[in-house]
C-alpha cells in the first residue's frame, strides 16, 4: 500500500498525518529531463515533455543543434525561452559545458598519442577556454536569466593522476566565479563526471569542504559514478544535503531492464526524508541509436517510482 493509500483509508492520527504530508514533496512536478534527449526538434522534446506532464525541462543544446544554448545570440535564446513559456514549461536547469577542459598547467591522467603541432593547438585552444572563463560565465548566467532559471551546471578540469593535488586551485577559480553567481543570484552546480577532477560523491563532498560560498552546490548524477563508488547509499551519505541542488537520472540506471540500474526508489526516498526541494532531471545519455526510446522507458519507469512513494 502507498503512503497515499494509507492516508486515504484514514489509518493515521492526524499528528502523523501531517509529517507525512510535509515529506511528501517529491512527484511528478519535481521531475525534468535534459531536451536535447528527449527529442530530435524543439517539438518532438516539448511533445514527450507534454506527454508525461512535466512542468519542467532541462536545457543543454537545442535538439539537433550541436551549440550550447548559452553560446547562442541573445535573440535565439529568447525565442526558446518565449516557446517555452507559451508551452507552459520551465527551465529548472541550464546545462553546460563551462570549465569541461584541461586547464593550463595540468596534465591529464589519461593521455593520448598526439603529433607535436596537434598538442600545442590543443594547449593553445585550452589556454583561449581558460581566458575567457569569465566572459563564458557572463554568458551562461545570462542564458539562464533568460530562461527564468537559477541553477547552471559547470566542471572542475580534465581529471588528473592525483585529483586532490588541483582541489584548492579548482575551490579558488570556484570561489572568483562564485563572486559573480551571488551578485547575479545564480547557483552554479558542480557535476560529478568521470572525465572530471570531481567524478564522485566522495569527491563532491571534499570539494564543498572548499568551497563555502552558498552559491557554490552540487548537481549530483550517481550513475556517473558508476563502478568507482556505491552511489547509494554510500554516495549520497556523504553529500551535504542543503547544497544538493539538482538531481540527474541516467537512462542506464532506471531502465528496468539495465544491468546497471539503481535503486532510484530508495533514492527518492531518502531525498524525500532529507527535505531535498530540487529537481530530479532525465539525462538519457544513449549512444546506440535508441536515444529516444530509451528516454521514454525511462520516463515510464521514473513516474511509476514517483507513483509508488
Amino acid at each position: 500500500m502507498t503512503r497515499r493509500e494509507l492516508l486515504a483509508a484514514g489509518g493515521w492520527s492526524a499528528t502523523a498525518t501531517k509529517l507525512l504530508v510535509a515529506r511528501s514533496r517529491i512527484d511528478k512536478s519535481h521531475i525534468s529531463a535534459i531536451t536535447d534527449e528527449i527529442g530530435k526538434s524543439r517539438d518532438e522534446s516539448i511533445a514527450f515533455a507534454h506527454q508525461y506532464g512535466l512542468q519542467f525541462v532541462e536545457i543543454r543544446n537545442p535538439p539537433g543543434d550541436r551549440r550550447e544554448y548559452f553560446s547562442l545570440a541573445e535573440p535565439e535564446i529568447k525565442l526558446d525561452a518565449i516557446r517555452f513559456a507559451n508551452e507552459g514549461l520551465k527551465v529548472s536547469f541550464v546545462n553546460t559545458s563551462l570549465m569541461k577542459f584541461t586547464w593550463p598547467g595540468t596534465e591529464p591522467a589519461r593521455k593520448r598519442a598526439e603529433e607535436p603541432e596537434e598538442r600545442e593547438r590543443r594547449l593553445s585552444a585550452e589556454k583561449a577556454r581558460w581566458d575567457r572563463r569569465m566572459e563564458d560565465l557572463g554568458k551562461a548566467i545570462r542564458c539562464a536569466q533568460i530562461m527564468g532559471c537559477d541553477k547552471v551546471r559547470v566542471f572542475t578540469g580534465t581529471r588528473v593522476a592525483e585529483p586532490p593535488t588541483v582541489y584548492h586551485r579548482i575551490a579558488e577559480t570556484l570561489a572568483e566565479m562564485a563572486e559573480v553567481a551571488q551578485r547575479e543570484k545564480v547557483y552554479l552546480l558542480v557535476e560529478n563526471e568521470g572525465s572530471q577532477n570531481v567524478a564522485t560523491s566522495a569527491e563532491l563532498a571534499d570539494l564543498m569542504k572548499l568551497t563555502p560560498s552558498r552559491w557554490i552546490g552540487v548537481n549530483w548524477d550517481p550513475h556517473n559514478a558508476y563502478s568507482r563508488e556505491t552511489s547509494f547509499p554510500d554516495g549520497y551519505g556523504l553529500l551535504p544535503k542543503k547544497r544538493l541542488l539538482n538531481v540527474q537520472v541516467k537512462a542506464k540506471g532506471v531502465m528496468p531492464e539495465s544491468k546497471e540500474k539503481e535503486d532510484w526508489k530508495s533514492i527518492l526516498l531518502a531525498l524525500e526524508r532529507d527535505g531535498y526541494q530540487g529537481k530530479i532531471g532525465l539525462e538519457t545519455h544513449i549512444f546506440d541509436g535508441t536515444l529516444i526510446e530509451a528516454a521514454h522507458k525511462s520516463m515510464d519507469e521514473i513516474m511509476h517510482i514517483v507513483g509508488q512513494l
